[in-house]
């Protein structure tokens, strides 16, 4: 697929790499001539300095027989403008990251008229992202699937958990809850388990299940946790802004510490029903005058990666419940866990595996769509839900029968509304959705976790 990214800052970057690595044909245009000579010398793709905004430029690109044009650059108005000309130009899809709110709204209806194939706003996903996880605040991570009647959750292994020890094959004798262990992280390496493997402390284990199971299973095997009550977001950005404003339809007590003096004044008249404090939220006095001692949750929301992280390590100290850092730098992301710090968002990582899973379902036929595609465990593994068609060649065989695939794992089957988490007697019907759990790089068909033989 020929590809176009106009803007190459920490979105562009992120998502040419993952983009590269699928084997798409990938041409990117920046302004700034070092950016585009280091990443054309690190991977495989075409650069053009110039203009994303000009006729000329854009045309040098091809954009004429592109399949799809992403402009990712840091104005809305100029990845608007860009779309609207790379479509009149003739690529096939655009989408634009837009972060302005007041611009969100307005492409809502206009959408089709400015020839828009998505548009997508980074703060206002990550804003979703730690909501999610605020609201089940035993997980590290959350994802749903089928319309949320699916979630994937990642949780990690204490010294003291019941499942340390146990075999996945045996946990239906110890738990009632109906769940599948379908991913985890031991030491840096990912496994899709079969039921002789033994879980470990330390482990990071992704569960899928519907939310009442997993209410269910984290009560028997002791993962609770109080329901979040009071939050302190340091950080007055638009993730702060977008987040608090989901928290108080909630009635969750929201606190956000802001230095910028006019943007907390701001906040203060966006959000009447929270509290915003002008201060400076690395100062340790500043923090416990506020009362961090006594928060459920804290967020680290400010624009330097290193004071999220000193930040987060601080709330540890002072034993706040729930931990969430933003930190855009990938390198850094990788030294997290190794410090103590578990539930980490990355907005410009969220932004590219949207982008990614909407290129994932325009290379798909209608009859083998991803219905739903999400990079887990640092992108090291992905769950993707696919539709059964009628003539993939699974309808009505047992799963002990099919020949799958090593790291390839059915981690839940939705018919009708009801989920059925497999066992090796399950069969797929035609009009069922799947959600495989696989460690295989880009997968795009259900027939793909089958080996050759089958």
């Amino acid at each position: 697929m020929k590809i176009v990214v106009v803007g190459n800052g920490k979105v562009g970057t992120t998502l040419t790499v993952q983009l590269a690595r699928e084997g798409h044909d990938i041409i990117i245009v920046d302004n700034d001539e070092r950016v585009i000579e280091n990443v054309v010398n690190a991977y495989d793709v075409m650069g053009i300095c110039g203009n994303g905004g000009s006729y000329d430029v854009l045309q040098q690109a091809g954009v004429a027989t592109a399949d799809l044009f992403i402009a990712v650059t840091s104005g809305d108005e100029m990845n608007i403008l860009s779309c609207m000309l790379a479509k009149k130009m003739g690529a096939k899809h655009t989408i634009a990251r837009v972060r302005n709110p007041q611009y969100t709204k307005l492409l809502v209806y206009m959408r089709d008229e400015l020839g828009l194939s998505m548009s997508i706003n980074p703060e206002f996903e990550a804003a979703n992202e730690i909501f999610r996880v605020l609201r089940l605040p035993q997980a590290l991570e959350v994802d749903s699937f089928s319309k949320g009647r699916v979630d994937l959750v990642a949780v990690r292994i204490q010294p003291n958990s019941k499942l340390n020890g146990k075999a996945i094959a045996g946990l239906s004798s110890f738990f009632k809850a109906n769940i599948l262990i379908c991913a985890v992280e031991r030491k840096g390496e990912v496994i899709i388990p079969d039921g002789d493997f033994v879980m470990q402390c330390g482990d990071k284990i992704f569960i899928s299940a519907t939310s009442k199971e997993l209410d269910l299973f984290f009560k028997e095997t002791g993962i609770i946790s109080h329901k979040i009550r009071k939050v302190m977001i340091i950080g007055g950005g638009k993730i702060a802004y977008y987040l608090a404003r989901q928290l108080i339809s909630l009635k969750v007590n929201v606190k956000i510490v802001e230095l910028n003096k006019q943007r907390s004044r701001e906040l203060s008249e966006l959000l009447p029903k929270a509290t915003v404090v002008y201060g400076d939220g690395t100062d340790q006095a500043v923090l416990t005058e506020e009362g961090i001692r006594n928060v459920d949750a804290c967020v680290a929301l400010t624009d330097n990666d290193e004071e999220n992280i000193i930040l987060s390590m601080y709330a540890g100290t002072q034993k706040v419940e729930k931990i969430i850092t933003k930190v855009n730098r990938i390198p850094l992301l990788k030294i997290m866990q190794d410090v103590g710090i578990e539930s980490v968002i990355s907005p410009k990582m969220l932004t590219a595996n949207h982008i990614v899973r909407y290129v994932r379902a325009m290379e798909t036929t209608e009859d083998n769509s991803i219905r739903t595609l999400y990079k887990i465990v640092d992108g090291q593994a992905e769950a993707i839900e696919f539709p059964v068609t009628r003539d993939s060649g699974f309808v009505g065989r047992p799963l002990r029968e099919l020949n799958i695939r090593k790291n390839n794992l059915i981690a839940c089957i939705i018919r009708k509304g009801r989920i059925i988490f497999p066992n090796g007697d399950a069969v797929m019907e035609t009009g069922d959705n799947v959600v495989v759990v696989t460690t295989t790089q880009s997968l795009k068909h259900l027939k793909d976790i089958l080996d050759s033989r089958e």
